[in-house]
C-alpha cells in the first residue's frame, strides 16, 4: 500500500485517505494558445517507468493538494512537498539521485 506524508498536517496517509490528481508540474495553456499546445497540455503525458512526480490531495484529511516524488515500479516514496512550487526542492532531487545515480532528473511535465 502507497504511504504519503502530507506537508501541510504532516499525517502519514495511505492511499485511501488520498486522491491522486496525475503528474505533477505541468505547463498549463489558457485563452490565446495554439491548438497544438492546448491539445498537447490535455493529452500527453510523460508516465515513466520508475521516478514519477505526481500531484495528491489529502481528502479525508486536511484536503489540500501536495506533490510527491515516488517509483512507479517500487512505490518507494522519496519526499512530498508543497504543490505551489515550481519543481521539486532540492533535498528530494538529491534522494532520488541518490538511490538511482543514473537518473537524469525530472522530465517536469514533458511527454516521452
Amino acid at each position: 500500500m502507497l504511504i504519503l506524508e502530507c506537508p501541510y498536517c504532516g499525517v502519514m496517509a495511505d492511499e485511501t485517505d488520498l486522491h491522486g490528481g496525475g503528474e505533477a508540474h505541468l505547463k498549463r495553456y489558457g485563452p490565446g494558445s495554439s491548438d497544438e499546445d492546448f491539445q498537447t497540455y490535455l493529452f500527453h503525458r510523460a508516465n515513466p517507468k520508475g521516478v514519477h512526480f505526481e500531484r495528491w490531495r489529502h481528502v479525508s484529511g486536511c484536503g489540500k493538494w501536495f506533490h510527491a516524488a515516488r517509483n512507479t515500479m517500487t512505490l518507494e516514496v522519496y519526499g512530498t512537498y508543497s504543490a505551489q512550487t515550481y519543481e521539486p526542492p532540492k533535498a528530494i532531487i538529491n534522494a532520488v539521485k541518490k538511490k538511482h545515480p543514473e537518473w537524469e532528473g525530472p522530465n517536469m511535465g514533458e511527454a516521452k
